[in-house]
């Protein structure tokens, strides 16, 4: 992922070449720099000198990277104060400091101004291979005068810190670019509060933007990353000794070169140089998603970024909406959250109710006291009456230390990892119907996993009783079929008829025929439990593909009908076009366009064959799948549930694009209609989502199961009911919830691709895939937000845990479920391939 924001300088337009023979680390008396020369620090590493931002005219002292190919800025001296021409010098001045002056000019354009207690001529400038900028006496340089990582720009490097000191007043803190050419002070500053417990805030023009917040033992509160990172690349010290707050950062090895910068749009983002790919990744940023957002609730008001189909706000317990019109009707929170009326919350039986796993509030309004354990914590709060919630200091070894919120609890936030318990204070009557519901959910955990266990018990034994069943149920299916066929089977009257009505061409058996050279085995495209397809050419020179159903299929009349009907109303190049329809008698048959690259599983699923499908290529299949699915869900005139979506029905044109095929399962929704359940169960093992497997409930949530499975097949090569033997998985889907849980998601990846793909974009593809397959279809995103999160470099949640329906002991992965169960036992349902 290419990082391309202000604080990236990707064009740098240097004036005057560089005089290589002069440079040296050093500024002194006698040596000043002029635009044109610059110092290099020993190790090469670093670079100081004029420089001018993008097609900007204006010029600037700066220090960048001096061994990267994109260079980039980290340090600016006269950001507000830039020079229009190139006369700049910087030198030592008479009195030791540091000064930028026009050489026809005394007049000074930016120096250090610090009192300097030695003779000028012992005073030396040095660039470090840190990036540091140190002024200090050429006799003792340990002391130092005056230092760039004292007076940060935009951008935080190792070694460098953040901080108060809050004896002096001094504040170690980083202010945006004003623009992507501009590097004067921008409306962003990422600085300490030390009001309180001291926290880290992002401030958009003094107004609290984002929170990082305070640190618990751990890590700081909002950005869970730190812990991830601590453990795998880098160290993070923070430390509070009562006089001074601050926190640096810098990796295990040396050889890695990241950095931390406020971003001119708003953000705080950690970027890690990619060796390979000669570019900025970027390895985490804030904020991410809404929720992030300081305040996104209002007062008292609790954010849960994973609820995606529901107002993301809820007030905490014993508080309930200010303004609840503003709140339920029109889903603003901005007024927040106030006590719930009821008895007084002092001396009236009044307690606390635990909220798991939180962001916790603002700790501004909070008092720490590390000596008292998290019970004496309780009690302290419960003696003062505006006390309203209470927390553990330090989560670590079981949690230790008291944190006592006095004020509003502001900007608390559900977090799906590294979440820390907050206990809010309620009245009597609140204590009470929280209890009950605790009971409740308890009784209701225990029927759920009951549940659970018998209807494993259940399923397993409907599989077996299905293998001994299943030539019963084909007989009595086919005699079905024939009965539906004889039924419904036109004349050549009706047929007639049916041609003056349809939207499509009919296509005599004639035509066909001769198209296909009377169906004959070379021109046998496929086949499959519908019946096969085969290639033809008609008169005119066209290439057409016919899909000839069997007549045992389980595309009866009716999915014949419902295929045409709903394909002929639909347009979309991630589609396949039907050409037309051809009826003799009990034949049933289906006019294509022609795709020469046949399916997409024939590509995917035979490694000798997998040659054309390059990163790119799969890339553009994905993007190109969820195209279509959107434009089925939500942008054509009908909003169609296709129930049946996998690799072999994706057909790939000359150009690889992809097109969506066989529509004789999917099923029209009206306008508002959300979901429908069905006793009739089809689709694929493997590929359908559990709440249409179990129950027979199908929604777009739906296909975006199947999309989620299919994503996750064409990263990494392999069917999802293929599982290896190596791991424990059940299948596809739990191998990559096991490497993701492990942080080693790319393993997936098709080792045919070798290393010639993105690592970030193929992460973000396996996160969406993730995201896809989650067991409740709530957490599910819409297509629209599959589309918008693969075509946009934006924050992706993590995912819940995912289904896991069918294991690997299939045996054919390409077989449906079909049937019709009893509505009070699950045993009548009857599976069957298509």
């Amino acid at each position: 992922m290419k990082i391309a924001n202000g604080w990236v300088i990707l064009f740098v337009m240097f004036h005057h070449s560089f005089l290589f023979c002069a440079a040296s680390d050093a500024i002194t008396i006698n040596k000043p720099i002029r635009d044109g020369e610059h110092l290099i620090s020993s190790e090469n590493s670093f670079a100081l000198g004029f420089f001018t931002p993008g097609k900007s005219n204006n010029r600037y002292v700066g220090i960048w990277y001096n061994n990267l190919p994109e260079p980039t800025v980290v340090w600016v001296a006269n950001r507000d104060d830039p020079i229009n021409d190139t006369s700049g010098v910087l030198s030592i001045s008479s009195d030791g400091n540091l000064v930028l002056h026009r050489n026809y000019s005394d007049i000074p354009i930016w120096s250090t101004n610090v009192s300097v207690p030695v003779p000028n001529t012992t005073v030396m400038a040095q660039l470090t291979d840190i990036g540091n900028f140190v002024l200090t006496s050429q006799n003792d340089s340990k002391t130092v005068l005056w230092q760039s990582f004292d007076h940060l720009s935009d951008t935080l490097l190792p070694y460098g810190k953040l901080g108060v000191n809050r004896r002096t007043g001094q504040s170690w803190f980083l202010q945006s670019w004003k623009a992507e050419e501009d590097p004067g002070t921008g409306n962003f500053t990422m600085k300490f509060n030390v009001n309180g417990k001291p926290q880290l805030f992002l401030y958009n023009n003094y107004a609290p933007w984002w929170r990082a917040g305070s640190y618990n033992g751990e890590m700081l509160v909002g950005i869970p990353f730190m812990k991830r990172a601590m453990s795998t690349y880098v160290t993070i010290p923070f430390s509070d000794d009562g006089n001074e707050v601050k926190i640096l950062f810098h990796p295990y090895d040396k050889k890695i070169i990241m950095r931390v910068v406020a971003v001119q749009s708003g953000f705080f983002q950690a970027l890690l140089w990619d060796n390979d790919k000669k570019q900025w990744n970027r390895y985490w940023s804030g904020p991410e998603v809404d929720c992030d957002n300081y305040g996104s609730c209002g007062a008292n008001g609790n954010c849960d970024p994973l609820n995606y189909a529901n107002f993301r706000c809820s007030c905490l317990p014993g508080f309930e909406p200010k303004n609840p019109t503003n709140w339920y009707q029109q889903g603003d929170p901005s007024e927040g959250c106030v006590r719930t009326k009821g008895p007084s919350l002092c001396g009236n039986g009044e307690g606390f109710v635990k909220v798991e796993s939180v962001k916790i509030p603002d700790t501004s309004v909070a008092n720490s006291n590390m000596t008292m354990s998290l019970e004496e914590c309780e009690k302290e709060c419960l003696r003062n009456c505006s006390c309203n919630a209470y927390s553990v200091s330090d989560v670590r070894n079981g949690g230790t230390g008291c944190l006592i919120w006095h004020g509003i609890l502001m900007d608390t936030q559900k977090l799906s990892q590294e979440g820390q318990d907050i206990y809010v204070r309620v009245d009597a009557i609140e204590l009470e119907t929280y209890a009950r519901k605790s009971k409740r959910s308890a009784l209701a955990m225990s029927w759920k996993v009951g549940i659970t266990v018998t209807c494993v018990i259940l399923l397993i034994a409907l599989l077996i009783v299905l293998s001994v069943c299943f030539i019963r149920i084909k007989k009595r299916r086919d005699e079905i079929i024939e009965q539906e066929a004889k039924l419904n089977s036109p004349t050549e009257e009706q047929n007639g008829e049916n041609r003056a009505q349809s939207s499509l061409p009919f296509f005599s058996v004639k035509t066909i025929t001769t198209a296909t050279n009377n169906f004959s085995d070379e021109n046998q495209l496929g086949q499959g439990g519908f019946g096969s397809v085969y290639k033809g050419t008609l008169i005119n020179g066209e290439e057409i593909a016919v899909k000839r159903l069997s007549q045992d299929s389980g595309q009866g009349t009716q999915e014949f009908k419902n295929e045409i009907k709903l394909i002929a109303k639909l347009q979309h190049r991630n589609l396949v076009k039907l050409l037309g329809y051809c009826i003799h008698k009990e034949e049933r048959m289906l006019i294509y366009e022609y795709l020469p690259n046949k399916s997409l599983n024939f590509f995917l699923f035979d490694r000798s064959q997998r040659m054309p499908l390059d990163w790119d290529t799969r890339f553009n299949i994905i993007f190109g799948i969820a195209r279509g699915l959107l434009y089925l869900h939500q942008d054509s005139r009908l909003k169609i549930i296709h129930r049946d979506l996998k690799a072999s029905n994706v057909l790939l044109d000359a150009t690889m694009n992809p097109k969506i095929s066989d529509f004789g399962m999917a099923r029209i929704f009206g306008e508002n209609q959300i979901q429908a359940r069905t006793r009739r169960i089809v689709g694929t093992y493997g590929y359908m989502s559990p709440e249409y497997a179990m129950v027979g409930q199908y929604s777009t949530k739906s296909d975006v199961f199947s999309f989620g499975v299919l994503l996750l097949e064409i990263i990494s090569g392999k069917r999802n009911t293929d599982s290896d033997k190596e791991r424990a998985s059940p299948n596809l889907i739990g191998q990559v919830w096991d490497l993701w849980r492990e942080e080693k998601a790319l393993e997936i990846v098709d080792s045919t691709l070798g290393e010639s793909y993105p690592l970030d974009i193929a992460l973000r593809c396996i996160q969406i895939g993730l995201l896809c397959v989650q067991e409740s279809a709530l957490y599910r995103p819409s297509m629209l937000e599959v589309v918008f999160m693969l075509g946009n470099e934006v924050t992706i949640p993590s995912p819940h845990k995912p289904a896991f329906l069918f294991n690997s002991n299939i045996e054919n992965s390409e077989s449906s479920a079909s049937g019709d169960p009893s509505v009070n036992t699950i045993s009548d349902t009857t599976i069957s391939a298509r």
